[in-house]
């Protein structure tokens, strides 16, 4: 049976390796165990972050809402519940647009929750 040489996987996996790590900081774009751990650590965080994007989106969403609903003296908790009644189903991320680019049409639903 023939020997089998690894050289040629092994480079290719290294290359494949510092081509991801290509941007990063120092000696974690051309050091390949160091660019090996970086990468791990950049998965996990990648990962991680995917999640606590949705959430910080979220918690912005409701900063801003708040802000809007502060100008018509209804509360942010209020004018959520009011919406739930009245059975309005706009989300968060819409209402945040509404009230920041169309103040407006924002005014029309907080007054059409106010009834």
């Amino acid at each position: 049976m023939v020997r089998v040489k690894r050289g040629k996987a092994a480079h290719k996996r290294r290359k494949n390796v510092l081509k991801q790590t290509k941007g990063f900081r120092w000696g974690r774009k051309s050091k390949y165990r160091a660019a090996k751990e970086a990468l791990l650590h950049a998965g996990n965080y990648a990962f991680r972050d995917r999640k606590v994007k949705k959430r910080e989106f979220r918690k912005l969403w409701q900063t801003q809402i708040s802000a809007a609903c502060k100008k018509y003296n209804i509360s942010y908790s209020k004018f959520i519940h009011l919406l739930k009644e009245k059975k309005i189903e706009i989300d968060r991320k819409i209402l945040a647009e509404l009230a920041k680019n169309q103040p407006q049409i924002f005014e029309k639903v907080v007054e059409t929750v106010k009834q």
